[in-house]
């Protein structure tokens, strides 16, 4: 079985029209791809059929993690097998703070069960002891330079562009995934917050052998978070693929000549 996220011929419906095209690719633990590509070619697209949205529907094609296909399973469960989602636009939750949501999701993707006939008896048993919970939780603080005042607040709401993506690499640290998606996590943020958010993510890519695949139309967050291999999309599919050098190439030239690759 060779260890890795693996993309095979994938077409996806939206609402009843073809949005991808037969996708191809293999993520391989360690790894850091990154994904580049005008609006509408549909990158977001991918990251959702990836996590399972229901809205997009698979025609063709299949997902592998670590050779077991994905089709069959929920979000939840793809979520528990290892694979996680950075989210572009993550939603507002009113009335659920940031540390509820946390805990109760660190919990729910470690399988997390009482250990002791004390522990089963207590309200929330589900969940990782409470003390045990916040030391983990201050540490990823630490590493992402967040004030703990931070996990008060009702998840996403009222949440800055910048504040909503540190939420989101805040929850990647501690679910600690085989494999993370990180869909234009740049958008939003500010020189300095760009810097911390991709410090932390270079951080528990070394800790945990991640294979990372990062979606951008830009690349200032490939300057931080640099990738081994870079794949050009465009139409719903990938088109190109090589080392960093495409970055620059698309950087100097733009993606309008993205089309003359297919002639």
């Amino acid at each position: 079985m060779t260890l890795s996220l693996e993309i095979r011929d994938l077409h996806v419906n939206v609402a009843g029209k073809e949005i991808l095209k037969g996708v191809n690719l293999q993520v391989k633990p360690g790894e850091i791809h990154a994904l580049m590509g005008p609006n509408g070619s549909g990158k977001s697209t991918l990251s959702y059929a990836l996590m399972g949205h229901p809205d997009y529907e698979i025609t063709h094609g299949d997902i592998l993690l670590d050779g077991e296909s994905l089709l069959p399973l929920s979000t939840d469960e793809r979520a528990r097998r290892g694979l996680f989602l950075a989210m572009q636009y993550p939603v507002a939750v009113p009335g659920v703070t940031l540390y509820s949501f946390l805990h109760a999701a660190t919990s729910a993707a470690r399988g997390y069960e009482a250990r002791s006939p004390q522990q089963q008896g207590r309200l929330n048993a589900h969940l990782i002891p409470m003390r045990e919970f916040r030391q983990e939780v201050n540490e990823k603080l630490a590493l992402l330079e967040m004030n703990p005042t931070f996990l008060r607040r009702y998840l996403n709401d009222g949440f800055s562009g910048g504040e909503k993506k540190r939420a989101e690499i805040l929850q990647m640290a501690l679910l600690q995934p085989r494999y993370a998606v990180l869909d234009e996590t740049d958008s939003g943020l500010d020189i300095d917050a760009l810097r911390i958010v991709s410090g932390g993510v270079n951080t528990l890519h070394r800790e945990l052998s991640m294979g990372l695949l990062i979606i951008t139309h830009y690349r200032r967050i490939l300057d931080y978070i640099q990738p081994q291999v870079v794949h050009v999309f465009y139409e719903g599919r990938i088109v190109r693929s090589g080392d960093a050098s495409l970055v620059d190439m698309l950087e100097e030239q733009g993606y309008a000549w993205v089309k003359d690759w297919e002639s």
